[in-house]
């Protein structure tokens, strides 16, 4: 069976970080499975040069964020993990809350109860406190925090450097190889 991972685009700024790693996972043949909320697919329009139809493209398979009743609401379904790129605070709040009213949320609360593989890259800025609390409990529960927070020792020269960045850490954390970006130490 090919390593299964769950892709979520939320509507925080920053869809490309999905699209970027939806691109990148499928040139590695892992089967993907997609979920963009509502709010993600208008932020594919306003954000980016494709459309929601040119995202859904690049997935192994695609679903309804208003179908619990697909086979991601369940344990049974076997994955690898999910990445939710990028994360709003809302569905922060779903998941640390586990209040599963969409399958995204779901997916991210049947990851968690199964001890598999969540990375949120959390888009908001500036933090209040409640904020903070929300990642805490997250975290608490096994999510791993990635805020798209850009490094700069590797001398980016375009975007695409620094979201690269961004998903080789995600793919570091997954046991993913790739050559997204150079290292601390490979700089020369």
């Amino acid at each position: 069976m090919k390593k299964r991972i769950i892709i979520g685009i939320t509507g925080a700024s920053g869809v490309i970080y999905g699209i970027e790693i939806l691109k990148e996972l499928t040139k590695k043949d892992l089967e993907t499975h997609l979920i963009i909320s509502e709010s993600g697919k208008e932020n594919i329009i306003l954000e980016t040069d494709y459309s929601v139809r040119d995202v859904e493209s690049m997935a192994y398979k695609v679903y309804k964020n208003d179908d619990l009743e697909a086979s991601l609401a369940s344990g049974s379904f076997l994955t690898s993990g999910m990445i939710v790129a990028p994360c709003t605070i809302k569905t922060l709040s779903g998941i640390a809350n586990s209040y599963s009213d969409n399958l995204l949320v779901r997916a991210a609360d049947v990851t968690l109860k199964e001890k598999r593989k969540l990375v949120l890259l959390v888009r908001e800025t500036p933090l209040h406190k409640g904020h903070l609390n929300l990642m805490s409990m997250a975290a608490d529960m096994g999510a791993h925090i990635l805020p798209p927070i850009p490094s700069f020792y590797h001398h980016p020269k375009t975007i695409d450097d620094i979201i690269h960045q961004t998903i080789g850490k995600v793919f570091d954390y997954f046991g993913i190889e790739h050559n997204l970006f150079k290292r601390w130490g490979e700089m020369k």
